[in-house]
């Protein structure tokens, strides 16, 4: 990969892209001390970055090799892009996805004209079902990220990134087989040999970094993670020097961390990003460094609406914006008004409650009430629970399984 090709690339996937400008982040600039820019790549045309390094690829291929078919495996946003590539070039294509695959990715792969298989519980499965069928039926096979010609197309970004921010300290990329990575790193590194570019993989998917410190390519045992983009078991072997030569660090974050910026995300930017996309906004409390130029690749925003609905749940419980509390009432007449004066007096606002009169024989303590309510953080909670307390009750904070019906 050399800046000719890089050129090359940029000038061929324009044709295809949403041009993606910086977004100066005033949010995460200030809870992480740095100037952070997001790199919006969930705002492309098929929801990810993924269709630079797809068409890039396909625009290589001969006439006869795009004529056979194209095949590929993918999580999801690989898929779009090669399936939205092929249809540019009247390419047959067929993609084969997990069984995980959210929805709304095997729907929008479709729709572009794919033929859609599942198989597999990982991408790792995926792929290699794939490779058995492009050796069966002769299809061309693109890597969605073990592969030159794709990392190139996808280090565009970084080609972007400089023009929009020249003065750039530090990008970070997410990173589940490396192609993005790989890409990105080694257009930084030849643009500004000072530019330091990071990795972030989800902790319970970190085959990268384990990769990185064996010296040579492994395969984990198993990948556990929400960010379903990046759950890969084995890394790139044609793309791994490249990561070894010219990327600084890879930094782990949790899914808990992906939760909670998913909410930040929508409530400081107004956009929807995906799990592996929120990586590298997770990843900034992780920095050491202070007052620094960051660029944050946000990779993809292809969720569906029943992931966000789970992930909005569980960010509201995690930030103690919505908890349940429970305590056991006497049964007599007003106990009920009593509690709800507490919560009121508190400004506490009930969203759900469950009144349950036989869970005991005992009068004195015979009615348990479950109440979920919203608050406005883990302080105001407590707040509750201490005022609850000090009433004479004495309140279990429980999770609530359901916050809505």
């Amino acid at each position: 990969m050399n800046l000719e090709k890089f050129e090359e690339a940029t000038e061929a996937v324009k044709k295809v892209i949403l041009r993606t400008k910086l977004i100066y982040s005033d949010y995460f600039s200030e809870i992480s001390g740095n100037k952070v820019y997001l790199k919006p790549e969930n705002m492309q045309f098929t929801g990810a970055y993924k269709v630079r390094g797809a068409y890039y690829k396909i625009s290589t291929l001969s006439k006869e090799e795009r004529a056979k078919g194209l095949i590929t495996a993918s999580a999801g946003n690989h898929a779009q892009g090669v399936a939205y590539a092929a249809k540019l070039y009247n390419a047959k294509a067929i993609i084969v996805m997990p069984n995980t695959t959210p929805l709304i990715k095997v729907n929008r792969t479709k729709s572009y004209g794919a033929e859609v298989i599942l198989h597999g519980d990982v991408y790792d499965d995926a792929c290699n079902y794939a490779y058995k069928l492009a050796k069966e039926k002769g299809y061309s096979f693109i890597h969605p990220f073990n592969d030159e010609d794709i990392a190139t197309g996808q280090g565009t970004i970084a080609m972007e990134i400089f023009k929009d921010l020249p003065t750039v300290d530090i990008i970070l990329a997410p990173v589940g087989g490396g192609g993005l990575l790989a890409g990105v790193a080694t257009l930084a590194k030849q643009l500004n040999p000072n530019i330091k570019v990071i990795g972030v993989e989800p902790a319970n998917a970190a085959c990268m970094k384990e990769s990185l410190k064996a010296g040579h390519v492994v395969t984990i045992n198993n990948v556990d993670t929400i960010a379903d983009g990046t759950a890969v078991k084995t890394p790139g072997d044609i793309i791994f020097p490249y990561i070894q030569k010219y990327v600084d660090d890879i930094i782990t974050v949790d899914d808990c961390e992906l939760i909670v910026n998913f909410l930040d995300m929508i409530e400081n930017h107004k956009m929807v990003v995906e799990n592996s996309g929120l990586l590298t906004v997770a990843a900034l409390k992780h920095l050491k460094c202070k007052n620094k130029k960051i660029a944050a690749i946000l990779s993809g925003g292809n969720m569906d609406i029943i992931t966000v609905s789970s992930v909005v749940q569980h960010g509201l419980i995690q930030r103690g914006r919505v908890f349940t509390v429970s305590v056991l009432l006497p049964d007599r007449p007003g106990e009920l008004l009593n509690v709800a004066a507490i919560i009121a007096k508190e400004q506490g606002n009930v969203i759900r409650l469950d009144h349950n009169q036989f869970v005991s024989i005992n009068r004195n303590s015979a009615v348990e009430l479950t109440i979920t309510m919203e608050t406005f953080g883990h302080e105001h909670k407590d707040q509750i629970v201490e005022a609850l307390t000090k009433a004479g009750y004495d309140p279990k904070v429980c999770h609530p399984n359901k916050i809505y019906d």
